[in-house]
């Protein structure tokens, strides 16, 4: 799948500022362990800057 990335969401947000568990919402994840595929765009990549803690982009 060229243009696109999946992630994949490792750790909780339970314990997070609510920026973070916002960030994490907006990607469309709930579950652990859960992956999404996004468009490879500067925006997603932002996103998963912003708490790579929590996220793992998967190859």
């Amino acid at each position: 799948m060229a243009g696109t990335i999946k992630i994949k969401l490792v750790r909780s947000p339970i314990c997070t500022p609510e920026k973070h568990k916002r960030v994490v919402k907006g990607l469309g994840l709930r579950k652990l362990n859960q992956v999404v595929v996004r468009p490879d765009s500067p925006v997603f990549r932002g996103m998963v800057k912003k708490v790579p803690h929590l996220l793992e982009v998967v190859e």
